[in-house]
């Protein structure tokens, strides 16, 4: 610790209601490892995690980390509104071989900090694996607010935080209140924010477009870690068109994970299945993402 470097978090292959694209998820594993990556996460928002079976979350972890084989970490996601899940979750993903887990405040009742600096003092003390803090109140509706997330520095258990509330004021607050564990990992969430979170003290990126082209990711990571201005400009660019032509062909929370399932189809990584409510694009919109695919020459880049 602390964790550094980019942990993409790995979209949920699927082939159909409660079931894994098998043959696709094994393709896509191999690939984001080809790409240099230090991490890998599974069952967060991008992984579709609440929105998946317990069954079918405990096969996906039995086959990544089997796949993976300790080659870099993998990172669980636990979140779920049960407390009891939530552990059992933890505890399978620690007898397969993780090296963490990711929390994000439950939702439907949203708690109070006190509520929810509780339920995580609890939660980090019976967890067999260390916990990283999961801020995602677009999803959530509730924030691990600064003083929060100073309480819980205290914890030995929580190890890391996870921002994607896309807010840089509270990305700087927290970063200047977790100086005070050096071995903590604070990670951004938004791509769009990696160059600027890297160069103000983030140890790295959660970015959902390293499921397609890896390497990009953790190019422009470097270059921000080591100051490569001109570098880093110009990946950041690569970063930012990715965002504006695939995670756009429908408005909306979903239409970031719409784009990019669509995307990895279109390039033969896997099935673009998702978990209902949410539907696959229809044709219009999937041949538009070919054309903008093109445009970007990413799926000569991943055939390749």
């Amino acid at each position: 610790m602390p964790l550094r470097g980019i942990v993409p978090p790995m979209v949920t292959p699927l082939s159909g209601r409660d079931r894994l694209d098998v043959p696709g998820l094994e393709r896509l594993v191999e690939h984001i490892l080809s790409g240099g990556v230090q991490g890998l996460f599974l069952l967060g928002s991008t992984g579709e995690g609440p929105g998946l079976s317990y069954a079918l979350r405990r096969e996906l972890i039995d086959r990544v980390c089997r796949q993976v084989a300790r080659r870099i970490p993998v990172l669980v996601g636990i979140t779920d509104t049960s407390y009891a899940e939530s552990l059992r979750i933890a505890s399978h993903a620690a007898d397969d071989g993780a090296e963490a887990v990711v929390l994000a405040p439950p939702c439907y009742f949203p708690p109070g900090q006190d509520d929810l600096y509780r339920y995580v003092h609890n939660l980090a003390g019976e967890s067999p694996l260390p916990v990283f803090l999961y801020n995602m109140p677009g999803l959530c509706k509730v924030a691990f607010e600064p003083e929060t997330v100073r309480r819980l520095l205290d914890l030995p258990g929580v190890v890391g935080l996870k921002d994607s509330s896309a807010d840089m004021i509270y990305f700087h607050e927290v970063r200047r209140i977790v100086r005070e564990r050096p071995e903590f990992s604070l990670l951004v969430g938004p791509e769009q924010l990696l160059a600027e979170a890297v160069r103000c003290g983030a140890h790295g990126g959660v970015c959902g477009g390293a499921n397609l082209v890896p390497r990009l990711y953790v190019d422009l990571y470097e270059a921000a870690r080591t100051d490569d201005r001109e570098q880093a400009a110009s990946l950041h660019e690569r970063v930012m068109e990715i965002a504006r032509l695939l995670y756009t062909v429908e408005s909306g929370a979903a239409g970031y994970l719409k784009g990019l399932k669509c995307a990895l189809a279109c390039v033969g990584l896997c099935d673009d299945a998702l978990a209902e409510p949410l539907h696959r694009f229809d044709d219009l919109s999937r041949s538009l993402i070919r054309e903008r695919l093109e445009r970007l020459e990413i799926e000569a880049t991943v055939r390749s």
